[in-house]
């Protein structure tokens, strides 16, 4: 089943819900009728009319509570005034009884009204503050293609750990990917110190190993400051590259990162893969000093670089996705093509219950004449060929 197919089944799930939660009051006052006409007059139904107007009270608005609370009460009343019962003891009980829950109800409606009014506000102070710390980078920078995206782990959820920069600097284009360890604000401090320390050292720094040093000095500065790299939440696994202008070279310095990749404009593909495994940043282990692999980076060629949330996403079964083995073989006429098709694809691997945040950071080079690559079949459908 595609994605689209995927979708539809999940939004038609979710609206025969909705619709099912909307009816559930009116369901349940008709069942509060049936049962109070079918079984002897000591026999009290209440407990029916009392769950209407509180199962209301999360998912109505203030006067949809009220209309479902004034019905149960209604609805009793006049029941008892056709047993002619309601001046006893019981009905007034029972009625005493349903006004309470109908008045408990409307603050439970307000108190979650006001509780998702903040939830709301708070999330879009969120957005807000991870857009101005991992802004989007422009469409083409350097001359190359360059497409970034960010996917959380959860969809209301937009603070997070991980990062990606790209600038155009007088040594060429110098992109980083990274995955701070842990969730939450101090997570995002610590992506604001490595993005602001990346974008001042791409623009300062002769070397890419330059630019690295940088960052590993920047991350144990603001760790000493907090007291402790267990306030910085530990380190940073990264990626940094370096695209020399004019040139088909390609640096990389992986600081225990998953490998980047490089897709070939006739389907093949390299995983860069280190010449020497190097510490994350941050970690003040006495780490050997950088030294960045140079791969190519032909006319037609992409690198694609992501964070774990991608290659450890699982399955069902617990299989991790694997992006060279989905890559290999396909055809993305740009950088932004292709990440849409591989977010659609671990969607689609994990069934939609990703773990873990992912960033995704792709540059590609165009080829001269370049009008637009043929493309494959989307991976989503690979399994199926």
């Amino acid at each position: 089943m595609g994605k689209r197919d995927g979708r539809r089944r999940d939004v038609g799930g979710g609206s025969r819900s909705r619709r099912f939660v909307r009816a559930l009051p009116a369901l349940m006052i008709c069942a509060g009728v049936a049962f109070d006409l079918g079984t002897p007059a000591e026999v009290t139904a209440v407990p029916l009319f009392t769950a209407a107007p509180l199962i209301a009270a999360p998912f109505f608005s203030l006067a949809g509570t009220v209309r479902v609370g004034v019905a149960a009460v209604l609805v009793v009343l006049v029941l008892r005034s056709s047993d002619g019962a309601l001046a006893g003891v019981v009905s007034i009980t029972d009625l005493l009884t349903l006004v309470t829950v109908v008045a408990l109800s409307l603050v439970i409606n307000r108190v979650v009204r006001r509780g998702n009014e903040q939830l709301a506000s708070a999330r879009v102070i969120a957005e807000t503050a991870m857009r101005a710390v991992l802004p989007t980078p422009e469409d083409r920078i350097g001359g190359l293609e360059v497409a970034a995206r960010y996917e959380a782990a959860q969809a209301d959820e937009f603070v997070g750990g991980d990062l990606f920069a790209a600038a155009d600097t007088p040594y060429g284009v110098r992109l980083v990917v990274g995955d701070v360890r842990g969730k939450g604000l101090d997570a995002v401090a610590a992506v604001a110190v490595v993005i602001g320390a990346f974008r001042e050292a791409a623009e300062q720094e002769r070397s890419l190993e330059g630019v690295a040093q940088r960052l590993e000095r920047a991350l144990a500065r603001e760790g000493s400051r907090r007291g402790g790299l267990d306030s910085m939440e530990g380190f940073v696994t990264a990626v940094l590259a370096e695209i020399p202008v004019g040139s088909d070279t390609l640096k990389v310095i992986n600081r225990g990162h998953p490998e980047p990749l490089v897709l070939h404009p006739d389907g093949s593909l390299d995983v860069l893969v280190p010449t020497e495994p190097a510490l994350p940043l941050g970690m003040g282990l006495g780490a050997s000093p950088d030294r960045a692999d140079e791969w190519t980076l032909p006319a037609g060629a992409m690198f694609l670089a992501f964070t774990d949330g991608l290659s450890e996403a699982r399955d069902v079964s617990g299989v991790f996705y694997d992006p060279a083995d989905r890559l290999r073989g396909r055809l993305f006429p740009g950088p932004e093509e292709l990440l849409s098709a591989l977010t659609d694809d671990v969607r689609l691997h994990t069934g939609g219950r990703s773990m873990d945040d992912l960033a995704l950071l792709a540059v590609a080079r165009p080829a001269r004449g370049q009008q637009g690559r043929r493309t494959t079949v989307k991976i989503v459908r690979r399994d199926s060929e």
